[in-house]
């Protein structure tokens, strides 16, 4: 990686690390969905209001989200109101909580797949597992994340 590339990368991206916890790993794969078919500056703008707005992307807290809380958020000028898209957040932490239950925390989930061919395997389930994610922005999430991956 080039020093332009370096100085270039955000700084919400995870490259020489881990995210510290459940909760990041969560804030990254939100980032990334509400980043999908926008301009990246519309959302690093809206960014401290949308993390508010979703309790601090705490887990155990956005997967209880109810529907007057979807309401609200419809109404927050400060965030992206996109229903799908905030429907699909509250059912990823939901998701989320089932991998904390299953393996103890994402980042254990995420060591025991298969990341042989380039996370073949592992984007495939992440899209299966997760919505409103896809090829691209699974790839690109695994890689904010501080996988190995070849974006």
């Amino acid at each position: 990686m080039t020093v332009d590339e370096q100085n270039w990368m955000p700084g919400w991206w995870y490259r020489e690390k881990r995210p510290p916890n459940d909760d990041a790993y969560f804030e990254n794969m939100c980032r990334v969905i509400f980043q999908s078919g926008l301009n990246w500056r519309v959302i690093e703008d809206k960014w401290p209001t949308t993390k508010k707005a979703f309790a601090n992307f705490e887990v155990s807290k956005v997967a209880y989200f109810s529907d007057a809380e979807v309401e609200k958020l419809m109404k927050d000028a400060g965030i992206v109101r996109n229903k799908g898209k905030i429907g699909a957040i509250i059912q990823n932490a939901q998701n989320f909580k089932a991998i904390e239950k299953q393996y103890g925390s994402f980042q254990k989930y995420l060591d025991s797949l298969d990341k042989s061919d380039n996370y073949a395997n592992v984007i495939k389930d992440l899209v299966n597992k997760f919505k409103w994610l896809g090829l691209p922005s699974a790839s690109l999430f695994l890689y904010t994340v501080g996988e190995k991956i070849n974006p």
